[in-house]
C-alpha cells in the first residue's frame, strides 16, 4: 500500500446566490407551506443557497453538468488528464436510476474534453454519505496502486424535484390537523427549505503536488448502523417522493454520530485532541448543539474547533463535504502539519463516513 494525497479541490454552485426571501422566485410555492416555512428556516439557519433553476423553474444545468463543472474547476491547473484512470462519484437523486452517475458523468466529461479516454468508474448511491464514500473508494484505488490518479465527485440537483411544478407530496389532512410535524406532508415539504444544488470534486494522487500544499489522506472510516436504527429518510422509486421522519432523526442521529466518531478514532489509535479542525456536514444548524457536545466530550483536553459553510452555501447533501473543504482551503489559513477531520453523517438509515487529513507541502514527500 502506498500513500495518497488530495492534490486539488474544486466546487461549483450554480446561478446567483438565493436568500430566504427570494426562494419562491425559483422553486415556487406549494399549498399550505407558508404556515411552516418560517419555523423551518429559523431552525435550519440557512441564509442563502444556489439552484440550477431560472426564475421560471426551468432547469439550467443537469446533474452531470454540475458535476463536470466541479471537475473542471478541480483540474483547472495545467494537468495531463491521462493521469486520471479512476472516476468515483456519488449523489442522492440522479435523473436516471441506471446507469450509475459515474458512467453518465464520464460521458459528460468526454464531451467537455476533460476525460476523453477510458477510465475505471465507481458509482455510489445513497444520500449525504454517497459523495463521501466516493472519496473512500477513490483513496483505496490509489493507495492500492491500481489507479495512478483518481477524481472523486459529489453532486446534487435537489431543486429539480423540489420546484413546485414538479414537487409531489401526500396531503394527509387528518395528520396535518392533529400534529403537523408527524404528517407525511410535513416530512416532504420541510425538505424544500433545506436542500439546494451544487457539486464538488477532489483529485487524489500517490504523491503530493510539487508546489503548494496537499492533503495526505491518513485514513478513512465508513460505517452503517442500519442494524441498530430504523429507516429515516428515503426516496420511493414509484412516486419519487423524498421524505424524512424527523422523530427518528432526533432520536438516533446524535448518539450514533458520537459512536461513529469514537469508533473511527479508536480504530486508528487516535484522540480528537490531535486535530486542528473538524469539518462536519450538518443538514441544519438544529444539530449544531449536538456537534459541539460530541466534540467537547471526545476532546476533553482542549476545545477542538469546527467549521461549516452551511449558512451561506446551503445543504447540498452528497456534495456538501467537497464544497466545504474547497472553500475552507481557499479562504482559511492552513499550514503543513495541520490535521483536519471530515465527518459526514447520513440520516437515510444512519451511515457515517470520516476522513482524516494532514496538510503537507511538496517538499515533505
Amino acid at each position: 500500500m502506498t500513500d495518497c494525497y488530495i492534490t486539488s479541490t474544486g466546487s461549483y454552485l450554480p446561478g446567483e446566490t438565493v436568500d430566504n426571501e427570494n426562494m419562491s422566485r425559483y422553486i415556487g410555492r406549494v399549498p399550505g407551506e407558508a404556515r411552516v416555512k418560517g419555523r423551518i428556516l429559523s431552525a435550519n439557519g440557512i441564509q442563502s443557497r444556489h439552484y440550477a433553476l431560472d426564475e421560471k423553474q426551468n432547469v439550467t444545468h443537469s446533474l452531470y453538468e454540475l458535476a463536470a463543472q466541479a471537475v473542471k474547476n478541480c483540474l483547472a491547473q495545467e494537468r495531463d488528464s491521462l493521469e486520471v484512470d479512476y472516476l468515483s462519484a456519488g449523489t442522492t437523486h440522479a435523473p436516471y436510476l441506471a446507469p450509475g452517475i459515474s458512467s453518465l458523468l464520464h460521458d459528460q466529461l468526454g464531451k467537455d474534453g476533460v476525460l476523453s479516454h477510458s477510465v475505471e468508474i465507481n458509482s455510489n448511491s445513497g444520500i449525504c454519505s454517497s459523495g463521501a464514500q466516493a472519496i473512500v473508494n477513490a483513496a483505496r484505488a490509489v493507495k492500492s496502486g491500481e489507479a495512478r490518479a483518481a477524481v472523486c465527485v459529489g453532486a446534487e440537483q435537489a431543486s429539480a424535484g423540489l420546484r413546485s411544478k414538479a414537487f409531489r407530496t401526500v396531503y394527509d389532512i387528518p395528520a396535518i390537523l392533529r400534529d403537523v410535524k408527524s404528517s407525511k406532508w410535513f416530512m416532504s415539504v420541510f425538505l424544500r427549505f433545506m436542500l439546494s444544488d451544487g457539486a464538488g470534486a477532489l483529485l487524489i494522487e500517490p504523491q503530493p503536488r510539487e508546489a503548494g500544499l496537499s492533503l495526505k489522506i491518513n485514513w478513512t472510516y465508513s460505517r452503517s448502523f442500519a442494524n441498530q436504527a430504523p429507516l429515516c429518510m428515503h426516496i420511493n422509486s414509484d412516486t419519487m417522493i423524498l421524505s424524512q421522519d424527523i422523530k427518528i432523526l432526533a432520536k438516533y442521529m446524535a448518539p450514533l454520530s458520537k459512536e461513529a466518531v469514537e469508533g473511527a478514532l479508536c480504530t486508528h489509535g487516535e484522540t480528537l485532541d490531535s486535530y486542528d479542525m473538524v469539518l462536519p456536514h450538518m443538514s441544519s444548524y438544529y444539530f449544531e448543539p449536538s456537534v459541539k457536545k460530541i466534540l467537547a466530550e471526545l476532546s476533553p483536553n482542549r476545545e477542538v474547533p469546527y467549521w461549516t459553510n452551511l449558512r451561506t452555501a446551503g445543504n447540498t447533501g452528497a456534495a456538501s463535504i467537497y464544497i466545504m473543504l474547497d472553500e475552507y482551503l481557499r479562504n482559511k489559513s492552513v499550514k503543513p502539519g495541520d490535521r483536519l477531520l471530515l465527518f459526514v453523517p447520513e440520516s437515510g438509515q444512519f451511515n457515517y463516513v470520516l476522513v482524516s487529513l494532514t496538510v503537507v507541502s511538496g517538499r515533505d514527500k
